[in-house]
């Protein structure tokens, strides 16, 4: 019963990845990352990650996407109003994405140890191991990732800012 519950779960999440990419309206591509969102959380539940499942849910497909759908609303974007994006951003975007593409592979090296992970074992989900995995295991990932979402933080800033003539 479990395999059927991951197929569907992973075909879910698939298939509103790609919806979020393919879809013309942006309200409806942050309607889509929000079934995304809850799809991974219930592969959170099946590992028996369940803080991981809620924290999942409070904090991306609640907090975040409220924020995601406010920004868009509020911008109003129109694609004869969109700027033509310089080779200095298209670079930085590249960058970006690398840095994710490592902290992926970083945090996938360990995936065997997943695998060999006994159902039986109730305190997998725990907090305290769920800490000392990250911190002692993928920790280099886990900085990594820190560093990326600064420099979106600080990026999000400096295209915020008005330009001071």
């Amino acid at each position: 019963m479990t395999l059927y519950i991951f197929y569907f779960l992973s075909f879910l999440a698939v298939l509103s990845a790609f919806m979020v990419v393919y879809s013309k309206n942006p309200v409806h591509s942050v309607l889509y990352l929000i079934v995304t969102f809850f799809a991974i959380a219930g592969h959170y539940i099946l590992l028996n990650a369940q803080f991981l499942a809620a924290v999942h849910v409070i904090v991306y497909a609640g907090a975040i996407m409220v924020l995601f759908l406010y920004v868009i609303m509020m911008l109003n974007l129109n694609q004869e109003t969109e700027p033509h994006k310089s080779n200095y951003l298209k670079l930085a975007a590249t960058v970006a994405g690398g840095i994710f593409m490592i902290v992926l592979i970083g945090s996938l090296k360990g995936v065997e140890k997943i695998e060999n992970l006994n159902a039986a074992n109730q305190s997998a989900g725990l907090i305290k191991n769920l800490g000392q995995v990250l911190y002692r295991d993928y920790m280099l990932p886990f900085e990594m990732a820190s560093i990326l979402f600064l420099a979106a933080m600080v990026g999000a800033v400096m295209l915020g800012k008005n330009e001071l003539k």
